[in-house]
């Protein structure tokens, strides 16, 4: 008798920077999601789509949780807690290297209201001590009643197919939602603007924070068969706009080559990139601004 194809949604909620997005980019094996060592890299809901012959598993990527400071950090926090009631399993992920904290008491708080089954990650076993990580999981122990605990190493890869036949196990039986192909059901204007967005948070790094947005303002082929982009980082203040420009463009240059690279790998054709930086004062608490910038409430 053959046996039941089994499908479903995770969510995957932490703190923020603690390697969500690296992780499901080691699961899915495409550069879906932005990575970066600056804290709050993810906004949206990001879905990857990993599929085998007998499960597909679909992973919707939250922003990490944090106490908001701005209405930017509202919208993030909400689109977090909404996702924990659309899914069959909730990944909640932590860093091994910094232990409980309390952002985590946060979230332990939030999870007390969900009903499905919680798996702890600690992720980034291969940076501590196993007797270090003993104690940490006994912390976390105490704390809920977690379904299951794994360890992994998101970056190393240790321990991730072990974590993933834990999770086709917990998934109910039911339809294969996406094409066996398909790895996210974003649009490419999406991806291709977080591929951006990365490239110029992580050249900046601590000079320019994280009110960079960036804007898909037109993608069109050319007759050479060459993909013509035309995106704008937009910032709050001029003199990040001169950061982001860099000595006689340097910078902007360096973020266009990088995410260039990327983005012709992702649509598999050449690209003609075109940058622009505009400043939009203090968007991150304008409600206009967010909408405006792909930031809408309604959709979640």
């Amino acid at each position: 008798m053959e046996s039941e194809f089994k499908s479903g949604f995770i969510s995957i909620i932490g703190r923020p920077n603690v390697g969500k997005s690296t992780f499901m980019n080691r699961v899915i094996g495409e550069k879906i999601a932005i990575m970066s060592d600056k804290a709050q890299t993810t906004r949206n809901k990001i879905q990857g789509v990993y599929t085998q012959d007998d499960a597909q598993l679909v992973f919707i990527d939250t922003p990490g949780i944090h106490k908001p400071k701005h209405k930017l950090g509202n919208f993030m926090v909400n689109v977090a807690e909404q996702s924990l009631n659309e899914v069959d399993l909730v990944l909640f992920m932590v860093n091994a290297k910094e232990g409980f904290g309390r952002g985590d008491e946060f979230i332990i708080n939030m999870l007390q209201k969900v009903k499905q089954p919680v798996f702890l990650i600690v992720n980034k076993l291969d940076q501590v001590h196993p007797d270090e990580l003993i104690k940490i999981i006994d912390e976390y122990r105490t704390k809920y009643d977690f379904a299951e605990i794994v360890p992994i190493s998101a970056l190393e890869g240790n321990n991730v197919d072990n974590l993933l036949k834990l999770m086709v196990e917990q998934m109910p039986e039911g339809p294969q939602f996406y094409p066996e192909d398909m790895i996210t059901d974003h649009p490419e204007r999406f991806v291709i603007s977080e591929l951006i967005r990365e490239k110029a948070l992580h050249l900046t790094r601590e000079e320019v924070p994280h009110s960079i947005a960036v804007v898909i303002e037109g993608i069109e082929e050319r007759e050479n068969e060459k993909v013509n982009v035309q995106a704008s980082i937009i910032v709050e203040r001029s003199s990040q706009k001169g950061i982001i420009i860099g000595k006689q463009g340097s910078m902007l240059k360096e973020i266009g080559q990088r995410a260039r690279k990327d983005i012709e790998s992702l649509l598999g054709t050449k690209i003609y990139l075109e940058l622009f930086v505009k400043v939009q004062k203090d968007w991150r608490n304008r409600s206009n601004h967010l909408q405006e910038y792909g930031y809408r409430q309604d959709e979640y």
